[in-house]
């Protein structure tokens, strides 16, 4: 153990009755208490951002999965052109190292009536090997609709909010009009209510039976509106996307009939993944200010302790001590008082964080910001990694204060009162 470390153990662990009734001593215990609320509101920030980037997204990839294909058009209504697919394409995409799922889909807008309103939705047909995962975990009543039999299924799924407004029922039938060269209706049942909290979703989609669409459009059992394809990992997705369109550019690219148009969900809801991107943004913003604050309060503290200590200083001095050796005194003071907040701020932010994920105090509007409560998601590298930077950022803080110690006459301050 070297003298600087052992001096500064013996302040710090076994401080003298002169030293409890320090000057010092509330400037330090206010330092930490900075350093710890500083921690804690960091690690909150950091559980909170990650929670709304990864709850969101996932939601959203739920109605339309991570990668979509579909005609390559200049509609940009839900009314579109079909795609033709076939086993081959299908099984390339399947076999590609990222690719977890890949699912046809075929989309129509449609007018919902009853007695009492109208509502404007789109229908979303499926087949009966349509991953059911996330709208299961969404559903509030009933069951999924079952589209295991020959014939197309009347069973549909309706939104909570629509189910609401037009004051249907599990079991209840509704009217669907669509609207062609001439108005075409279909008579559905309802045979589960979702509410998945991204409201502006929910109102938009009603998910049916995809033989539906094909027969109202009078396309072949082969032709969809598009081909969704989810992922192992989501955060490769452009490289997948890249991946996609160079498999199918070469068969179903320029020069056929209806070109392949690969696009990534980020590329098709890009409001809301810009949203996403603006709170990277403001968690920077907090970690900087949090950070400059509890390492301003330590730079104060520490000047403090060491005005207290230039008795101490001087004799050290007078004794033949360097400068150096003095100052690594007082960093290692600082680096116990910063490690002293940081464990007290990763507790009190942990219980936060462990508070909001199992009983949901903050509660929140899911029409702005697309969740019921605020979520919360603490990954172990994030954490490790914050707790290092800020670990290292605030001890090297540490260094200005320390010069001063090279300013410091022995003579003058071995007098100093």
């Amino acid at each position: 153990m070297s003298l600087s470390h052992f001096i500064a153990r013996r302040i710090h662990f076994q401080p003298s009755e002169k030293n409890r009734k320090s000057v010092s001593k509330p400037a330090v215990r206010i330092a930490t208490i900075g350093i710890a609320l500083g921690m804690a509101v960091m690690l909150v920030a950091l559980a909170v951002v990650t929670g709304f980037q990864n709850e969101v997204s996932q939601k959203v990839f739920g109605f339309g999965s991570h990668i979509q294909i579909s005609a390559l058009t200049n509609n940009q209504t839900y009314e579109m052109p079909p795609i033709t697919i076939n086993d081959t394409i299908v099984q390339q995409i399947k076999n590609l190292s990222n690719v977890k799922q890949v699912e046809p889909f075929a989309v129509k807008p449609t007018i919902l009536k009853t007695s009492q309103d109208f509502e404007g939705i789109v229908l979303k047909g499926v087949n009966s090997q349509y991953n059911w995962q996330f709208i299961s975990d969404n559903l509030t009543a009933g069951t999924l609709p079952n589209l295991t039999d020959s014939v197309a299924s009347n069973e549909v799924l309706l939104s909570e909010e629509t189910a609401k407004q037009l004051q249907l029922n599990i079991g209840d039938g509704v009217l669907a009009y669509f609207i062609q060269d001439n108005i075409r209706v279909r008579k559905f049942t309802i045979c589960g209510i979702y509410n998945t909290g991204l409201v502006e979703f929910d109102k938009m989609f009603m998910w049916g039976d995809m033989r539906h669409i094909q027969q109202l459009n009078n396309w072949q059992e082969n032709q969809v509106s598009g081909i969704e394809i989810g992922l192992y990992d989501w955060n490769k997705m452009s490289e997948s996307a890249y991946d996609i369109f160079q498999l199918t550019a070469r068969t179903y690219g320029s020069g056929y009939e209806n070109p392949y148009y690969t696009r990534t969900m980020q590329e098709l809801q890009p409001q809301i993944f810009n949203w996403l991107g603006l709170l990277d943004m403001n968690m920077i913003v907090i970690l900087i200010l949090m950070i400059s604050v509890a390492g301003f309060t330590m730079i104060s503290g520490i000047l403090i302790l060491i005005l207290d200590k230039t008795n101490l200083i001087g004799t050290l001095k007078a004794l033949g001590a360097n400068n150096w050796t003095i100052q690594k005194i007082f960093l290692y003071q600082a680096s116990y008082l910063i490690g002293n907040g940081m464990i007290w701020g990763n507790a009190i932010g942990l219980f936060l964080c462990w508070a909001q994920y199992h009983f949901g105090i903050i509660q929140l509007d899911p029409a702005i910001y697309f969740v019921n409560t605020v979520p919360i998601e603490l990954n172990l590298l994030p954490w490790i990694l914050l707790n290092v930077g800020v670990a290292v950022i605030t001890l090297s803080m540490m260094l200005l204060p320390s010069l001063v110690i090279a300013k410091i006459s022995p003579a003058k301050a071995i007098k100093f009162d």
